[in-house]
């Protein structure tokens, strides 16, 4: 069974004590392909460097809105023109809307960041990975905005409504599952995961973080995707088998590898 894990961030520094032990543990579990995503400059270059060193993995560069302070317009658009340059780097992402933490910066300065970063990925020929929490309302009028130059792109650890899911659909998107779709309590998330179109799908980890079931709590790990496409088979009666091959094909297309 091959599983690839559609976002990840494995450059952490909760990694640097057992990383290659990590990769062992990743084979081992049949988890050949992995992105690694960047959340700002000098992330996105760790996640280039780090694909290019490691074959089944691929990048993505941008920044996330959480760490777009730093952002400084042409000049930020120009350093991610450098990296997407490269033929590791697949994605511009993860960008979007987080109006989650009242530290992150301005929602106007966020949204300008978003879609500058979404029309350089169409200048580029590259899909977005998106990262939205708390700001669906604000993200789909902008993302509908630009609805002429978006390739597919990936919505990154989905967590909202079917119906809302059904809007990023009709733009082209991937809906990406993460841990919390294995929460006993997350009945609208698995709806979701039960009525999405089965060439639309994807598994991620966003390692370190959201843990599944049954490892939740834990340090998050790309070899936990298992549990993630278990449970997504289990709701929607399919083998796992059938629903590892099938996301591991989705993400393929989206990110433009073989």
């Amino acid at each position: 069974m091959e599983l690839f894990d559609s976002h990840c961030h494995i450059d952490d520094p909760r990694f640097d004590g057992d990383r290659e032990a990590l990769h062992a543990r990743m084979a081992a579990h049949g988890v050949t392909r992995w992105a690694m995503i960047g959340t700002d400059l000098a992330s996105s270059k760790a996640a280039a460097d780090y694909a290019a060193a490691h074959p089944g993995a691929v990048a993505a560069v941008g920044f996330y809105p959480g760490d777009c302070a730093s952002y400084r317009g042409e000049e930020s658009l120009q350093a991610l023109r450098a990296l997407a340059a490269r033929p590791e780097v697949r994605a511009i992402g993860e960008i979007g809307l987080d109006y989650h933490w009242p530290d992150n910066p301005p929602r106007d300065f966020q949204q300008r960041v978003c879609a500058e970063q979404i029309e350089l990925a169409w200048e580029l020929g590259l899909p977005c990975a998106f990262h939205v929490r708390d700001a669906h309302g604000d993200f789909l009028p902008l993302l509908t905005a630009h609805r002429d130059h978006l390739h597919p792109s990936i919505m990154h650890c989905y967590s909202g409504s079917w119906e809302t899911a059904q809007e990023y659909l009709r733009l082209g998107c991937y809906i990406s599952f993460a841990g919390p779709v294995t929460f006993k309590n997350a009945r609208k998330l698995q709806e979701v995961a039960v009525k999405c179109p089965p060439d639309r799908m994807l598994i991620e980890t966003d390692s370190p973080y959201m843990a599944p079931e049954p490892v939740r709590g834990t340090r998050n790990e790309p070899t936990h995707v298992r549990y993630i496409c278990a449970r997504i088979a289990e709701l929607r009666g399919e083998d796992v088998e059938e629903v590892a091959a099938r996301t591991t094909e989705n993400a393929c297309r989206v990110y433009g590898v073989r």
